[in-house]
């Protein structure tokens, strides 16, 4: 089992900057790819940045210039660095891994922290 435990998240102004930290715990295998996802109420999940396995990433448009995925490989930590930040970014912010685990890929979440930008 693979536990993900989200930090990070808080009240920022707008134009301000956070960054969410997603730390695996337990038996992590083989990471096929690292995600980042966000949701509003009412409103169908989002992902906005990803990283497979081997440093590509890719971002929505919605967030592409502003936010940066970065992973700590040797400490099992993916992070999210978030600028210029907009009211548009309030979400609950929710990290999630794909892991190879010997013969299916198996999705870890984490338990999702609030951002809220607001002045």
């Amino acid at each position: 089992q693979v536990q993900l435990v989200e930090s990070g998240g808080g009240l920022v102004q707008p134009g301000g900057s956070l960054t969410l930290s997603c730390a695996a715990s337990g038996s992590v295998g083989s990471i096929i790819s690292m995600l980042w996802h966000r949701q509003v109420p009412g409103k169908q999940r989002e992902l906005v940045a990803g990283m497979i396995n081997g440093g590509t990433t890719e971002y929505s448009e919605s967030v592409k210039g502003r936010f940066t995925i970065s992973r700590d490989t040797g400490k099992n930590t993916l992070y999210l660095q978030m600028n210029s930040l907009t009211p548009e970014d309030t979400a609950v912010y929710y990290c999630n891994f794909r892991i190879f685990e010997g013969t299916f890929i198996a999705p870890y979440w984490g338990q999702g922290t609030q951002v809220t930008v607001s002045s």
